[in-house]
């Protein structure tokens, strides 16, 4: 029995050793956050003190890589491992290579039998493309405008453009597309005064990486003035001329020389009640007795005597007695 209970210190001692052991290595300093494009690398590096047993790297929860002093344990050949020292300490580097954005999220380097761990962040973003026509023709100091459409990026990048055309003004505006998170319009709003090139840059925020597209500007002269105007006349004057015989066709050619009966029963009412004789000899074969004021009848006559009198205004014809 005493034998047993002097085997127990010696059993603490080696536990002692054992457990200080353990504790002898720590991570130093471990990885840093990141952001990186889509289909590039990321790196992440984790310093640890001499004496580690064997060292994991974990993304998002999902132990990828694995480390032991004599080699690395490769589980996907898209994680893969360099390694050095610097200061006396053990650094472990961890090389991602093609990043997905599905490999976006928390990255953790850890070590065995040690609630200690060293995390970051890895961020991916996406350079996409650029659409821009390739060539405009436009008018000399006419505004006009040029689109540039951001398509496919993560985040929306930050559009600006680099003006190589002599102007009189230049403005420009970007804003999303409404129905599509990945993609944003740049308009240029501009008057030209001649030839040269229009740039479309877009710039991703948090990395020094930009795309851009080009345009050729062809600036013609405006239309001559006087020929503009000789042309606006003409094209009057043709659309007159047609509604002109269209009238005469549809309504027959005015008569100068008509006067109207109405005016002239106007004329003659407004004077004074008198005999009329017709200008031209009326021949006649009969006579028509008339009543004189002593009651016989008068002589026959050859001419006839017709008087008309007007005693309101009425149409006036011209009546041959025969």
């Amino acid at each position: 029995m005493e034998g047993c209970w002097k085997g127990i210190p010696t059993l603490l001692v080696v536990l002692a050793v054992l457990a200080a052991s353990g504790s002898s290595y720590q991570i130093v300093e471990g990885p840093k956050n990141a952001t990186v494009l889509k289909g590039s690398e990321a790196r992440f590096n984790c310093s640890v003190s001499q004496g580690w047993m064997l060292i994991m790297w974990a993304l998002n929860g999902t132990v990828v890589l694995s480390l032991t002093p004599k080699e690395p344990i490769i589980t996907n050949n898209r994680f893969t491992s360099a390694s050095y020292e610097v200061d006396g300490n053990f650094v472990s580097e961890m090389i991602i290579h093609d990043v997905q954005l599905s490999d976006a999220g928390h990255i953790k380097c850890s070590l065995q039998n040690s609630d200690r761990d060293g995390s970051a962040y890895l961020s991916v973003q996406v350079m996409g493309t650029l659409l821009i026509p390739s060539s405009l023709v436009v008018t000399e100091d006419e505004p006009c405008n040029v689109t540039c459409r951001a398509v496919g990026w993560l985040p929306l990048p930050d559009i600006a453009w680099e003006i190589g055309v002599p102007v009189s003004h230049s403005s420009y505006y970007s804003f999303p597309e409404p129905d599509d998170l990945q993609s944003a319009v740049s308009i240029l709003t501009l008057t030209p005064q001649g030839d040269g090139t229009l740039t479309c840059v877009a710039n991703l925020k948090g990395l020094d990486v930009h795309k851009s597209a080009a345009v050729n500007l062809t600036v013609i002269e405006p239309p001559s003035e006087s020929s503009y105007q000789s042309e606006i006349r003409k094209s009057a004057n043709v659309k007159t001329n047609k509604e002109m015989m269209e009238t005469k066709i549809k309504s027959g050619n005015e008569n100068y020389g008509y006067r109207a009966d109405e005016s002239r029963t106007t004329k003659i009412s407004s004077l004074p009640p008198k005999s009329y004789e017709p200008s031209v000899p009326v021949q006649c074969s009969t006579t028509y007795p008339q009543q004189g004021p002593d009651g016989h009848q008068p002589a026959p006559v050859t001419r006839p005597h017709v008087s008309f009198i007007m005693a309101s205004p009425r149409k006036v014809r011209n009546v041959t007695l025969v």
